[in-house]
């Protein structure tokens, strides 16, 4: 039986189709209470204590010092979004828990909800309605780009993990492990895990890592952890102001362009170009969207948080990276997949 509403559509195919439809707008009218119960788990390391067997609410509130009542309406919300399962009165961790949430697992980067839910971050969705009208953030000078902004220290803390894994994905694309010489600089480096990776999978590279100097910190730390920190050079400041040096086989630029207009990317991209030796190439790791800007979903979402964030920022395509390569005198642009990362690798020769 078809089903029409007074001013809607008509369903051919009836209440199931009205049904789906309607979930669909008001899970994203909640959503926001799908964040805030994951940050919740991470912050009371709920998954690392049910992976270590403490299954129900009493055990939970044992393991994490939180009330039974509450642990079982978070844990209930839990399973119900399909982190934990639920069996004979017990809760358990689902595969994707297992793997990314629970702090026992070297996949582990629940961290990363520490950043993405940061309040910097989040008041730039709050006023949402006022970017899209003026086209870019509304935090004026507030926005995460100001000079030594503390968001970027919870990034290299919180991100880190994740990047690990996007970095070595980026070390085998360069097929780093043949072990060639190679003196790469990496630009807002941040936890500074694509350098770290690329120091770990070729022992005679060297590495020049730029950013704010209370970000490097974090950096430095990571490369003391890693082990290569003999070949991991600090160099804080502005990527905009300091001095990048010359010679580099290799210029890093993971997720640092899309923060910007056409006209600060290419000012970018002419620093690269000078700073590498003849045959270099830059290394851009992006989310970037296919050509009708609304595929994959990742890429083509990632435009409004540079919107809601930065004054000119963007999700590129690859055509627009290829126009800006090409305009800053780099040649032979390729775009490359990361599986199963959500990101990209735009390579160009100089």
């Amino acid at each position: 039986t078809a089903v029409v509403s007074p001013r809607g559509p008509r369903y051919s195919d009836g209440m199931t189709r009205l049904a789906t439809d309607l979930g669909d707008v008001f899970d994203a009218i909640t959503s926001y209470q799908r964040t805030a119960a994951m940050k919740a788990a991470i912050d009371l390391d709920v998954f690392t204590a049910v992976g270590a067997g403490a299954t129900t609410p009493e055990t939970l509130a044992t393991k994490t010092g939180a009330s039974a009542r509450g642990l079982r309406a978070l844990c209930s919300r839990l399973v119900a979004d399909g982190f934990l399962t639920f069996a004979d009165g017990h809760f358990g961790l689902a595969p994707a828990a297992q793997m990314f949430l629970d702090r026992s697992s070297d996949a582990f980067f629940g961290s990363a909800v520490t950043f993405i839910t940061s309040p910097h971050i989040v008041e730039g969705f709050n006023r949402l309605t006022e970017a899209v009208r003026r086209g870019g953030t509304a935090l004026g000078a507030a926005h995460t780009l100001a000079p030594e902004h503390p968001v970027w220290v919870e990034f290299a803390r919180a991100m880190g993990p994740l990047a690990r894994v996007s970095g070595t994905l980026v070390a085998n694309l360069l097929e780093a492990q043949k072990g060639a010489p190679c003196k790469a600089l990496d630009i807002a480096a941040g936890h500074g895990n694509y350098g770290i990776t690329l120091l770990e999978a070729n022992p005679n590279a060297h590495v020049v890592a730029l950013d704010w100097g209370s970000v490097l910190t974090v950096a430095r730390a990571n490369a003391a952890k890693a082990g290569v920190a003999a070949r991991f050079e600090a160099r804080p400041g502005s990527a905009f102001e300091v001095d990048w040096g010359t010679g580099y086989d290799v210029v890093l630029l993971p997720n640092f362009l899309h923060h910007f207009d056409v006209e600060g990317c290419q000012d970018v991209l002419r620093r690269a170009h000078a700073a590498l030796a003849p045959g270099g190439r830059v290394v851009i790791v992006e989310f970037v969207p296919n050509a009708d800007r609304v595929s994959p979903p990742d890429a083509a979402g990632f435009a409004l948080t540079m919107l809601a964030s930065t004054e000119g920022g963007d999700a590129y395509t690859f055509a627009e990276y290829e126009t800006m390569l090409r305009a800053t005198g780099f040649r032979d642009p390729s775009l490359h997949d990361l599986p199963p990362s959500p990101n990209r690798v735009v390579l160009a020769t100089r």
